[in-house]
């Protein structure tokens, strides 16, 4: 967990949170597909537009990381500074596995 006050994302926040919110509706939409017996392909090209949209907010939060939290420790340097890059490195290690 990040030490900072404020989030790196918080101008931001309306807009992930809307996107999000869509989000949470397409799901809804995925089990209204199951609980209908809804055709599998069907169903898998929604599944693969809700992971598209995971991913598109999962960017904006990285690129908000890395613009405030990250360009933030790298300025004040030391240990700080590795470790959000390390931090940052990991993250995106983790979405390019997902």
């Amino acid at each position: 967990m990040s030490d900072h006050a404020q989030p790196g994302y918080s101008d931001e926040k309306a807009q992930v949170q809307k996107r999000l919110r869509r989000i949470e509706g397409q799901i809804r939409g995925l089990q209204r597909m199951v609980d209908e017996d809804r055709y599998c392909i069907d169903i898998l090209e929604q599944v693969a537009a809700a992971t598209r949209a995971l991913q598109s907010v999962a960017l904006v939060l990285l690129d908000e990381h890395m613009a405030h939290c990250v360009s933030d420790a790298v300025r004040h340097g030391g240990e700080g500074a590795t470790a959000k890059l390390t931090e940052a490195s990991e993250a995106i290690a983790r979405l390019v596995r997902s």
